[in-house]
């Protein structure tokens, strides 16, 4: 396969260097990048000859002389961008004649799906979409194990517990990722890709309940096709068990089926790679693929809370007592 040529957006991000990464690591070159902070010494210990601009205007004029400069083009442009401006960033990609490859949450709303789907029409170009757990090893052993019961079962009704807990400081609520119109919420910064392995394995929401809905939680309920879910997200240190904690430990992840953990707390540092080697191959995750988890999302923050009735997460008393 011959090198690619990408170009990165958001390159100061938490994620970026995963991305960074999944370039080098699959035989790639990163020409250029973008982010308005400039605090980026990790590029020298991947790209140090990569172009770098902090304005978007600069990047953009980049983007359309070395096009026109060279005899070899962009490829891709990876977006690791604060989610509000996924999509105009998307849209920059696919007009400067590259396939996007964009974190998640792909966008914030369903019908934004629909506006890059006619953008990819217009250029003949493509999205894809990170969605990494579907290329975990522990999640796809259990899709598999799912889909065989299935088969013999169709109308079996699993019962699910998510949780996830990754303390966050007072930094987060004064950044992007703590204001709602910017982020999505809770739901969408810390649980779309979650929501979408459900989707993936168990089928689409029939129901959605949410239980508990504040600035550092929210909590609720799924109907799927083939499973009863209660889920539990927050940013709050204090909802971590103490056993946990007391371990030195500021993350906690849990999914049961029917009572059954799932391991899948390792494998985690390598899935952009692995998403990446899948769209060098063409089978990466498109538009279609994000519809179920952004629904998911977008409906969650038009939800009122109902505290605590019918099936909600035993964590939700950890915040309503």
């Amino acid at each position: 396969m011959s090198k690619k040529n990408f170009a990165l957006i958001g390159a100061s991000g938490y994620i970026a260097p995963r991305h960074m990464k999944a370039i080098k690591e699959t035989n790639n070159n990163l020409v250029v990048s973008y982010d308005p902070y400039d605090g980026i010494g990790i590029m020298d210990s991947n790209f140090p000859q990569a172009d770098f601009f902090t304005e978007l205007e600069r990047f953009e004029d980049f983007l359309t002389s070395w096009g026109r400069d060279n005899s070899e083009k962009i490829n891709y442009i990876s977006i690791a961008s604060p989610n509000y401006l996924h999509k105009s960033h998307i849209r920059l990609a696919l007009q400067n004649g590259a396939d996007a490859i964009c974190e998640k949450p792909l966008v914030l709303n369903p019908e934004d799906i629909d506006t890059l789907k006619i953008i990819e029409k217009e250029t003949g170009k493509k999205v894809y979409n990170i969605l990494q757990l579907r290329l975990h090893p522990s999640i796809i052993a259990l899709k598999e194990k799912v889909t065989n019961e299935l088969k013999k079962n169709p109308d079996m009704i699993y019962d699910i517990d998510l949780t996830y807990l990754t303390s966050r400081g007072k930094w987060y609520f004064e950044s992007w990722k703590g204001k709602e119109e910017k982020s999505g919420g809770i739901a969408s910064n810390i649980g779309v890709h979650f929501y979408d392995m459900l989707c993936w394995i168990f089928g689409d929401v029939e129901e959605n309940i949410v239980h508990v809905k504040t600035p550092n939680t929210n909590a609720g309920s799924f109907k799927l096709k083939n499973a009863n879910v209660r889920w539990f997200l927050s940013v709050n240190y204090d909802y971590i068990p103490q056993e946990i904690r007391d371990s030195g430990m500021r993350t906690y992840r849990s999914i049961t089926v029917n009572g059954d953990e799932i391991e899948f707390s390792g494998g985690f540092t390598d899935l952009h790679t692995r998403s990446y080697e899948e769209v060098l191959k063409g089978n990466g995750f498109g538009l279609d693929e994000a519809y179920g988890s952004i629904r998911t999302v977008s409906t969650i923050r038009e939800l009122a809370p109902v505290g605590l009735e019918g099936n909600y997460h035993p964590f939700c008393k950890k915040v309503l007592g």
